[in-house]
């Protein structure tokens, strides 16, 4: 049988996704988790990786098991051995065909990015933070060049092991409410740290440092070390991925858990 999960999770207290020799990701602690329930080792395969310190409000994975287990003991069973801060919140059971990877045509995150002089304490990774106001309507010109399908290794981190920069950037949204800043951004797959280099360069711009036509021209030169620095992690959240209809899989619509971030 193979089966789906959503799983979210705070990404503070791990190594990242991918699992590592030290086992402390949080690929490691769900295949943990899951091996206890199915009573065999099980292996997930997830949408993504998401790097340390970065979050995950709708994660995708697939495992395979023999085991006849009923979907909830996926849920509640798993997350009875999960650390506190990664929850699966649904399981499905799905065909042979399903890969969490390579069925997906579209990966969607979100970046809250505080603008105020003093940094955040009860939201203290959770957020990125920047000690002065930004101008928006300047960023939101600039991030408009990035839509579309482009060659992004301007924005591509030199560890990349993705077969090619080109990518669909078919969403790139800036809100801002009392100073906290909004970046959705949604694309057919996403390079290494290319979303935490957006938000860096559009701080730049927001600085004033690097203008519309310049970004432009960042992303035309498709050289890395012209870009400005790769942004902190913390306000970094998948917030969902995108799979054909015949699945059947929860959508971003029925993760109500979401609203919590909008």
């Amino acid at each position: 049988m193979r089966v789906a999960l959503g799983v979210e999770y705070d990404g503070r207290a791990f190594s990242g996704w991918q699992t590592q020799p030290g086992g402390n990701t949080v690929q490691d602690k769900l295949n943990q988790a899951l091996s206890r329930i199915a009573g065999h080792p099980v292996t997930t395969l997830a949408a993504g990786r998401t790097d340390a310190g970065v979050h995950a409000l709708m994660q995708v994975v697939h495992f395979d098991s023999d085991a006849i287990r009923p979907l909830n003991a996926w849920v509640r069973g798993v997350n009875a051995h999960l650390p506190p801060e990664i929850a699966v919140v649904w399981a499905r059971e799905v065909s042979d065909e399903f890969h969490a990877r390579f069925s997906a045509f579209s990966r969607s995150y979100r970046y809250f990015l505080l603008t105020h002089p003093v940094r955040p304490g009860l939201t203290a990774g959770r957020v990125g933070w920047y000690h002065q106001p930004l101008d928006v309507a300047a960023m939101r010109a600039a991030a408009a060049v990035l839509l579309g399908r482009h060659d992004f290794s301007s924005f591509r981190a030199a560890e990349c092991q993705a077969k090619s920069p080109l990518k669909d950037l078919q969403q790139l949204d800036i809100s801002e409410v009392d100073g906290l800043l909004r970046f959705d951004l949604t694309a057919d797959a996403f390079l290494h740290h290319m979303v935490r280099n957006i938000v860096g360069a559009l701080l730049y711009v927001g600085r004033g440092k690097l203008d519309t036509a310049g970004m432009a021209a960042l992303l035309a030169a498709t050289d890395r070390t012209k870009a400005p620095p790769t942004f902190m992690p913390d306000g970094l959240y998948l917030t969902g991925v995108g799979y054909p209809a015949q699945f059947d899989l929860p959508s971003q619509a029925q993760a109500a858990r979401l609203t919590l971030w909008r």
